[in-house]
């Protein structure tokens, strides 16, 4: 059995926009359903969803038939999680709340094996080694490893072109729900100031030659983030996706409005 290749980070790589979607349903059958709609990403969140690590498992091999491929956000970026969410075959993690280089440096080392790394060696009961059935898997592993960092406070933005320069990181993620909130407009991503700082970053990351990335239910604001060079950008959430068509249709049949749905990114 040959070693998984990365697709989403050969193509972050080769410069591609790739777009992608929200899960949080925390269902392998709504995962599959969403991988056979076409996205070319998929985010199984950890952090704010309902998903354990049997949970996310469930979810990658309902994924893995289709081109769709898949990312994992966990709780926090912590050395064992880590371990333990590559383990069951994931190879792209985005980490939430990254503030310092110190940080995406300590990241950098969870994701990879001794000696460029801290990652523990537990390959014959692991998924992503197929159990020991792929040849030289350990001496593969850490080159297909994708890592992506979330900025979503003003700490992570003051800091953003030191993480951005460390060494294994492959991409930059605004999170602009977090974003939003610490600069004072909780619930309005739009506000023109965290605008300005959103679009200053996704420029300042390519500046440092790594992928940008966001997440925008707003097609315009999507859309403008792909015009200014971000290279990977989720375009809803599978709640809001399911939600929204549930109360549409609950209202056209009950001839009431649909309510709207607030929160300002999702």
């Amino acid at each position: 059995m040959d070693m998984p290749i990365n697709r989403f980070k050969q193509r972050l790589q080769r410069g591609e926009t790739q777009i992608g979607l929200w899960l949080g349903l925390a269902d392998a059958y709504c995962a599959e359903l969403a991988a056979n709609a076409g996205f070319d990403w998929l985010l199984i969140d950890g952090e704010h969803a309902p998903n354990d690590l049997r949970g996310m498992l469930g979810q990658l091999q309902a994924i893995a038939p289709y081109d769709s491929q898949p990312v994992i956000r966990p709780v926090i970026g912590d050395t064992a999680l880590i371990k333990q969410v590559l383990d069951i075959g994931v190879q792209t993690l985005l980490v939430p709340m990254v503030e310092t280089a110190d940080q995406a440096r300590q990241l950098v080392r969870a994701m990879h094996y001794p000696p460029n790394g801290v990652r523990g060696v537990g390959s014959a009961l692991a998924r992503a080694s197929r159990w020991n059935s792929i040849p030289g898997y350990l001496d593969q592993a850490d080159g297909q490893m994708c890592l992506l960092v979330q900025i979503e406070n003003r700490e992570g933005l003051e800091n953003l072109d030191a993480i951005a320069a460390v060494e294994g990181v492959d991409g930059v993620f605004i999170g602009p729900a977090d974003l939003s909130a610490a600069m004072g407009h909780r619930g309005n991503p739009g506000h023109p100031e965290v605008q300005a700082a959103i679009e200053d970053a996704i420029v300042r990351i390519q500046k440092a030659g790594k992928a940008a990335g966001i997440l925008s239910a707003d097609e315009k604001l999507a859309r403008r983030y792909i015009e200014l060079g971000a290279a990977f950008v989720a375009v809803g959430v599978d709640t809001t996706v399911l939600m929204r068509g549930l109360q549409g249709l609950a209202a056209k049949f009950k001839d009431t409005a649909a309510p709207a749905i607030t929160g300002g990114v999702y």
